[in-house]
């Protein structure tokens, strides 16, 4: 399982430790990723997604799952977002 929000795209950074005597070590920054289900107001169904902290935050202020999607470029989802998306698509429209 990849270390990747499903709908930001934010993902495993990488940088240095550096101690007081300025040695330089590799390290990684890892997102903060939470399992959470999200209820889709337009499908009538919960959505299990694997995202960070800092997307599950942006996810409530744009007001649901089915604005954040609608609103999100599709190159920052995953294709199960992607896939998400164009459901909700389709239920608005009908």
């Amino acid at each position: 399982m990849a270390r990747r929000c499903e709908l930001t795209g934010k993902g495993v950074m990488v940088g240095n430790n550096v101690s007081h005597a300025l040695n330089r070590t590799r390290r990684r920054f890892l997102p903060n990723l939470v399992n959470v289900t999200l209820l889709s107001e337009a499908l009538d169904r919960p959505v299990k997604l694997r995202i960070s902290a800092a997307a599950l935050r942006t996810v409530e202020h744009r007001g649901g799952l089915d604005a954040f999607l609608l609103k999100q470029s599709d190159d920052t989802l995953s294709p199960l977002a992607l896939g998400i998306k164009k459901e909700v698509r389709a239920a608005l429209a009908a």
